[in-house]
């Protein structure tokens, strides 16, 4: 079994020692909500997907095929089962988690929680949940999910009470755009009343005509000046944890002009020797950017694609800090940052720095260059 010495390793040489640790499988696009915020459900966007699209969903076979080839690798700790939808719609999504956990990976499910069998969820060993809530009333979580109701809201409560009851760990996740901006404080009230392992607050990522539900010029100023003291000191009072610290660090980095979310060139990305995720279709992508292709597990294996020349010209841009339009709206920004310290204690600060392209002709003007 490969571990986390190899991931940093392979980080240091620039060539990965070892396959991911966490590799995130999407089984489903259908989604049975419509968030304001989504890429791919929004009834915002400017070109809504097909519904043929939206139909596609990863049969159990190739999923179990998948995880063959991932076991083969000897690397994998975790893996994410979630979506460009809701996984809890896939009708085998109870057999894929016991596939998962039958190989003792650690298993973490993003979802709505609103279509589950929640006494067969709670009993499925997955390790945690990742639930999407992003408004604490039912006015803003129906604000937020068009077409949704206090009747879903109900149920989103119940099941959370339900599955802190069993013992299961959920952290609560609130995409926070112009709609839910002022429930901060409240969010984290929220978190406390139903057992949250932890509240993850995230600056909505708004594209393709998303981008008229963003927080706004106000609303930055007064998450700054008062929604998020207001929120941290609530998390004391409650003794509820959050990731108040990033999400304050986003919303100062947050551009109105460009979309940006995040200083990414001044962490890097270490994606390429740390996480892999592979679309319902089976096409590999470098990140959480779908856009970021890497090749169809079709033409090659899983394994074949990670050390393949693709997925390592990738790396080797990365690298540059030659970063990918969406970059500067990383969904694994937390990730990026756990990943750099760790780098920087075993490889040092001049490494790290050679690393993300610090020392490359033209680095220092690069958008988010380093600091």
């Amino acid at each position: 079994m490969s571990g986390r010495a190899d991931v940093l390793a392979g980080i240091a040489d620039g060539l990965p020692r070892c396959g991911p640790e966490t590799v995130h499988v999407d089984v489903t696009n259908g989604c049975n909500a419509a968030c304001v915020t989504c890429w791919d459900h929004s009834p915002l966007l400017d070109e809504p997907r097909s519904a043929e699209w939206k139909r596609r969903r990863m049969p159990l076979t190739a999923f179990r095929e998948l995880c063959e080839q991932l076991e083969q690798l000897g690397s994998v700790s975790s893996l994410i089962l979630s979506g460009m939808g809701e996984p809890l719609i896939h009708p085998d999504i109870y057999e894929m988690i016991a596939l998962a956990s039958a190989r003792s990976w650690q298993v973490t499910l993003i979802t709505n929680l609103v279509a589950a069998d929640i006494d067969r969820l709670a009993a499925s060993g997955v390790a945690q949940l990742l639930v999407g809530v992003h408004g604490v009333t039912p006015a803003t979580y129906a604000a937020f999910h068009p077409g949704w109701t206090e009747r879903q809201f109900n149920i989103l409560c119940s099941h959370l009470r339900e599955l802190a009851s069993a013992g299961v760990r959920c952290r609560q996740v609130h995409v926070i755009n112009r709609d839910n901006a002022a429930e901060l404080r409240d969010m984290v009230r929220f978190g406390g009343l139903f057992g949250a392992d932890r509240v993850n607050l995230k600056l909505a990522s708004l594209t393709g005509g998303t981008e008229r539900c963003a927080v706004t010029a106000e609303q930055r100023s007064w998450l700054l000046d008062e929604g998020i003291p207001e929120a941290r000191a609530m998390a004391a009072r409650r003794a509820v944890p959050t990731n108040l610290d990033l999400f304050e660090r986003q919303v100062r980095a947050a551009d109105g002009e460009t979309g940006a979310t995040v200083p990414i060139g001044d962490v890097g990305c270490f994606m390429g020797y740390a996480y892999g995720r592979v679309t319902v279709d089976r096409t590999a992508v470098f990140c959480c950017n779908p856009a970021i292709e890497v090749g169809r597990l079709a033409d090659a294996g899983f394994g074949a694609l990670w050390f393949g020349k693709r997925w390592q010209a990738l790396r080797d841009r990365l690298r540059r800090g030659q970063y990918f339009p969406g970059c500067d709206r990383c969904g694994k920004f937390e990730q990026n940052l756990k990943w750099r310290e760790r780098f920087r204690s075993v490889a040092g600060e001049p490494a790290w720095r050679r690393f993300v392209g610090a020392e490359s002709p033209g680095a220092e003007a690069r958008p988010g260059g380093v600091s």
